[in-house]
């Protein structure tokens, strides 16, 4: 299986949206870590969000920009259901990092309570928090009904409960008798997020930055980017387009090794895939090979948006994916089974990109 971010689809056509990006296309640019709170077999959600505070402190020394966490309900192997407080927890425990949703479904809420929600960090944290929406449930349909109750609206009025949202955090109005308290005034940054032209276009029509889930959706970005910074109409959150990727980097000591460690998450997509969520797996060597074709089929594309290897390998990987995508920033995520691992892979990740710094400047 290839695992490199060469399998990302990119055509090699030039679009208007390919050379509006080119201006700003750099060798490195800033990372980010979407932490899911793995729960690994073996292990409990009190130690994998032990794990999220420690991996988040060590992202924080390494000078990744932000910090992410998912709302996912009903998953075993994830522990950020309540991903407000997750991310209570992660900014009480840092000083510098920034903190926030990848993201928040806002099917699943009403918009007052996540402005009441997210003002309160805000509130707790000055400008260190983002919220980052989504219009999926984030779990099955079944769960989706015990979230929401009332299936009527949600992600058909999703435009609208984004604006109704953003809304909460302007300075409050004369008059305006419903207001978030915290919230109001704090103006805390609204990423959209997508998988899809959808959130592309929504994106674009309000102005707001975007950050795409190639990570394990990669089929539309070329369009979704392409529609994105074409459409894009400046607003008082931002003059210019700002998209940031989903990334998965699993990075070793040696390419083999990293290969190895990258099996536990092609053995949860395929478990999810099939109906079987789990805990997270630990590496089993030649898992791919001995797929069914259609298995290696589906893995080949949910996670062809992946540079898994060495320092060098993930070096050049980084190098490759910016200069083919425009990415103003990437999102990395890593599913690793040992805890001790996952934090070795971003320290070398961190290696990476601090070596194509340098490089940049000695030019």
């Amino acid at each position: 299986m290839d695992v490199s971010a060469n399998r990302c689809p990119w055509h090699k056509r030039q679009t208007v949206g390919e050379r509006v990006r080119t201006s700003y296309i750099r060798p490195m640019i800033p990372l980010s870590v979407l932490d899911l709170s793995p729960v690994p077999e073996g292990s409990d959600v009190s130690q994998s969000l032990a794990n999220t505070l420690d991996l988040a402190r060590h992202a924080e020394r390494l000078g990744y920009n932000r910090y992410w966490l998912a709302e996912h309900h009903n998953m075993p192997g994830i522990a950020s259901a309540a991903t407000a407080v997750v991310i209570g927890h992660v900014a009480a425990g840092t000083s510098t990092i920034r903190v926030g949703a990848g993201g928040i479904m806002l099917p699943n809420h009403s918009p007052l309570m996540v402005a009441e929600a997210f003002g309160t960090l805000a509130a707790l944290h000055p400008g260190r928090v983002d919220l980052g929406l989504g219009r999926a449930p984030g779990t099955d349909q079944l769960t989706a009904h015990a979230l929401r109750r009332n299936m009527g609206g949600g992600v058909d009025t999703f435009p609208n409960d984004v604006v109704e949202l953003i809304h909460y955090f302007k300075p409050e109005e004369p008059g305006q008798r419903v207001r978030a308290v915290p919230g109001a005034g704090l103006n805390v940054p609204v990423w959209m997020l997508g998988s899809s032209l959808y959130g592309a276009q929504l994106a674009a029509m309000l102005g707001l930055p975007y950050a795409f889930a190639s990570h394990f959706a990669p089929a539309e970005m070329e369009h979704a980017l392409e529609v994105y910074r074409t459409r894009f109409e400046p607003s008082e959150h931002l003059d210019k387009p700002y998209a940031m990727l989903g990334l998965n980097v699993f990075a070793a000591d040696t390419d083999e090794e990293a290969r190895l460690l990258f099996t536990s998450l092609q053995q949860a997509f395929v478990n999810l895939r099939t109906g079987r969520a789990g805990k997270l797996p630990p590496p089993v060597p030649g898992f791919a090979e001995n797929l069914d074709p259609s298995a290696k089929a589906m893995l080949d594309h949910a996670l062809s948006c992946a540079i898994v290897g060495s320092r060098e390998t993930v070096r050049d990987g980084l190098r490759a994916f910016v200069a083919r995508t425009g990415a103003d920033e990437l999102m990395v995520t890593a599913q690793i089974f040992d805890h001790t691992a996952r934090v070795r892979s971003f320290d070398i990740l961190a290696a990476a990109r601090d070596e194509l710094d340098r490089a940049e400047a000695a030019e």
